[in-house]
């Protein structure tokens, strides 16, 4: 490990990590985002009034299976056995636009992390696509994960305010 870089080996080469001496344990992680959009979008979400149908359903489903293709799409990660994903998405009429958050399971040698924030950007893209004949102007803002549990680390929230744990 170069560093502290858990990903680079003395020589600087990236490897993927071996967590085989890890102890195997129940695994959690909660990863959420949000879509910014016009209030007059929201409202057409709210009244199921939107041109491709189910859009909440189509991002549930997608966010999902951004999590168990995570393995696949980020080079390093371990593929996991996950035990449970769970996706909600509610609207916010302060943003205004929709929040995403997703919480993944499994029970394993090493955390579920990036699933959920796989899922959280997947399902979000989902729901751009979805939407963007209605609104191209929105954004997606804020992917971050705000808990973890298990693992060498425990667990850990992310503070109300800054990135600090």
């Amino acid at each position: 490990m170069a560093d502290g870089i858990t990903h680079l080996t003395g020589q600087g080469e990236v490897h993927m990590v071996d967590v085989g001496d890890r102890d195997i344990s129940r695994r959690e992680a909660v990863a959420e985002g949000c879509l910014r959009m016009k209030t007059s979008t929201l409202q057409r979400v709210i009244q199921a009034d939107t041109p491709k149908g189910d859009l909440l359903a189509v991002a549930r489903i997608a966010a999902i299976q951004g999590a168990k293709r995570t393995s696949e799409l980020i080079p390093l990660c371990h593929p996991l056995p996950l035990s449970g994903i769970e996706v909600a998405i509610k609207p916010d009429q302060e943003l205004p636009g929709l929040l995403l958050q997703v919480h993944c399971r499994t029970t394993g040698q090493t955390g579920v992390e990036m699933e959920a924030l796989t899922a959280v950007s997947i399902g979000l893209v989902t729901l751009y696509d979805m939407l963007k004949s209605v609104d191209p102007g929105m954004t997606i803002e804020t992917i971050g994960l705000v808990e973890k549990h298990g693992g060498r680390h425990g667990s850990w929230h992310r503070q109300a305010a800054g990135h600090d744990g």
